[in-house]
This record gives structure tokens, C-alpha cells and sequence, in this order.
């Protein structure tokens, strides 16, 4: 596949290239419906994590909500640039807004719980990572675009390491996390493991 950055213009420009060959790298630059809907699902689910670890964090100030949400937000850059790339229709709605009506009941109830107590805050994030590595699995299943495979894996490893930082967090304060949402033989292997190094992502 041709570099996502190189214009059309540019395509146009090559006397070089016949209009088959023009005609190839536009439909390799086209996405298919279900990656646009991947893309614009994964951009709420981050800006979900990012939200909710900052307000949080603007709460308890607990140092995994202070590094972790810098990184929800380079997630969201990260799609973002894809979007752009695609030129994909989105909007980044204000802060503890989703358009997506699961994704704003997740937000909700996050807020809700993890404002009783720094124990239930630790709880949301090691919840909300849980969520997003299984989301982004499942997108990753679903696609054979390989720029969406390359991104979303970097992300995949990136929230890996933040539901290990929020568990260290969580073993401190005395408690214990079980896994809401992937299966406990891929949670124990993750937990199991040392952080990751993920890329820019």
C-alpha cells in the first residue's frame, strides 16, 4: 500500500503513472465502512478513558490518572491522524460527551463509582483498560487494512501497560481486580508479563 501522506495531487502530477495505475492507489487509499465505524468507535472509547481519568484525577490526584490520561490523549491523536489520512467525517465532542449512547452510560457510571472512593477510581481505570484492549482486539480481527492493524496494536500494547500500572495501584491500597471483560487466561498473561515498549503510540 502507498504511503497514506502522498496527495492526490501529487498522484496526478506523476506523468509517469498511467490512470490504472492512479485508479489502484486511490481505491488502496479508500476504507471500508466497517474500519470508518472502527475508527470513529475506538476515537469515543479513548476519549472515554481520557475523560474520565482526568476528572479523576482532578478528584483524588492519584498519579495513574495524572500520567495515563497524557497518554489517552496521544491515543486519540493517533486515530485522529488516521481519520485525517482517510478523510473520515468526525467530531471530538466536549469533554464527558459521547456520541455513542453505551460509551456515554460507561462514562456515567465510572464517574459516578469512582467518586466514592480512591479504591473504586483505581477499580474504573484497571475496568476501562480491560475494556479497551478487548475492543481493540476485536477490531484488529475484523480488518486487513494494516495501517488500522498498526495503530490499534500500538494502542493495544500501550493500554496492556496502563492496566498493569493500575493494578500495581490497586495491590497497594489492599485490594484485588477481577477482570470484567477479557478472558482470565490473556488478563494472567498480561499481568504475568513486564511492561512493554509500544512505539510512539
Amino acid at each position: 500500500m502507498i504511503a497514506l501522506s502522498i496527495s492526490l495531487s501529487f498522484m496526478y502530477a506523476c506523468d509517469s503513472k498511467n490512470d490504472d495505475e492512479i485508479n489502484t492507489e486511490i481505491a488502496d487509499i479508500s476504507l471500508k465502512q466497517t474500519d470508518k465505524d472502527a475508527l470513529l468507535f475506538m476515537m469515543e472509547e479513548e476519549k472515554l478513558a481520557r475523560d474520565t481519568y482526568r476528572y479523576l484525577d482532578n478528584l483524588w490526584s492519584i498519579t495513574q490518572f495524572a500520567n495515563i490520561k497524557g497518554s489517552e490523549q496521544t491515543h486519540m491523536n493517533a486515530i485522529e491522524t488516521l481519520l485525517k489520512q482517510y478523510n473520515v467525517t468526525y467530531e471530538i465532542l466536549p469533554e464527558g460527551k459521547f456520541a455513542n449512547e453505551e460509551l456515554q452510560n460507561f462514562y456515567n457510571n465510572f464517574i459516578s463509582s469512582g467518586a466514592i472512593s480512591i479504591a473504586n477510581a483505581l477499580q474504573i481505570g484497571a475496568t476501562i483498560e480491560d475494556l479497551d484492549i478487548v475492543d481493540l482486539q476485536r477490531n484488529i480481527e475484523a480488518t486487513n487494512n494494516k495501517a488500522i492493524i498498526s495503530v490499534f496494536e500500538k494502542l493495544q500494547c500501550g493500554s496492556r501497560n496502563h492496566l498493569r500500572s493500575f493494578l500495581n495501584g490497586i495491590e497497594s491500597n489492599g485490594d484485588t481486580y477481577t477482570p470484567q471483560f477479557l478472558s482470565l487466561e490473556t488478563y494472567n498473561s498480561i499481568i504475568n508479563s513486564p511492561n512493554e515498549k509500544c512505539g510512539k503510540n
